[in-house]
């Protein structure tokens, strides 16, 4: 049970960002929340709040951490290994230009994963990968594609050579990656979706929803896939009961979009 105090300011956060605080996990967020009060020296989430309508560089801060921004290039690299193998070939079978979504793609990291390994299957002047955030900030960051290099830990060395250049002690990805990806900013919770897509990438963002915007969340994703649509989670995020969704497993963190729904 939220306090009054917490209540509200979630209440007065939806009023002003459109952000609706009650579906994320209270304890996770709140002690998020509470962490962040502290630091700037505020004893309260009223207190806290007032200063947020306030200053508007507070609020850029307040969304940024809100948002989950740990990102790196190919994390988890044995699934994306699926996705190249496995995914993407059957993919091009029944599409030459599919349609694609990275979903919460904070830094960008991932949309360019996503575009590294279809580079290798097509050109990439033919590759546009949609990526959509809640944050502005994150998306900025995205766009200017530039990364330390622990961010790189897991990309392919020979992929490293053809498409970053070091740039002092930061790496920067080619142009040509970064056209092939179109940056927006989207709550996947109240904004709705786009789509038709054949590959849908979400990861390690739905563990912070509460259970109740998971089976909501599952449902718009469904709707928004093609039949045969792929739908990639994270290494954490196991669809339970994904036959309610019109999804079926097909590999370890990878649903196939079916005709009918259980």
């Amino acid at each position: 049970m939220c306090s009054d105090d917490y209540a509200n300011f979630i209440s007065g956060i939806k009023k002003i960002t459109g952000i609706d605080l009650f579906l994320y996990k209270e304890a996770q967020m709140k002690r998020r929340m509470t962490s962040l009060y502290e630091k700037r020296g505020f004893t309260s989430f009223r207190e806290y709040y007032k200063a947020l309508v306030q200053n508007n560089e507070l609020l850029n801060e307040f969304l940024d951490r809100m948002t989950i921004n740990v990102s790196e290039f190919y994390r988890n690299r044995n699934r994306w290994d699926v996705l190249e193998n496995k995914i993407v070939p059957e993919l091009l079978q029944r599409t030459k230009r599919p349609k694609i979504w990275s979903a919460a793609c904070s830094t960008g990291e991932e949309p360019y994963t996503i575009a590294m390994i279809l580079s290798k299957f097509m050109p990439l002047s033919q590759i546009d990968i949609l990526a959509t955030d809640i944050d502005e900030n994150v998306l900025s960051r995205a766009k200017w594609g530039i990364y330390p290099e622990r961010a790189l830990n897991e990309v392919p060395p020979e992929l490293k050579r053809e498409f970053f250049t070091l740039d002092g002690n930061m790496y920067k990805i080619s142009s040509e990656i970064i056209r092939a990806v179109t940056f927006r900013k989207h709550n996947l919770l109240s904004d709705p979706f786009d789509g038709p897509f054949d590959l849908i990438v979400c990861r390690n963002v739905l563990i912070y929803f509460t259970e109740e915007a998971k089976v909501i969340l599952y449902d718009k994703f469904s709707k928004a896939m093609n039949v045969e649509g792929i739908f990639f989670v994270g290494s954490t995020e196991q669809i339970f009961n994904p036959g309610t969704y019109g999804l079926k497993p097909i590999d370890t963190f990878f649903y196939k979009k079916t005709n009918e729904k259980k």
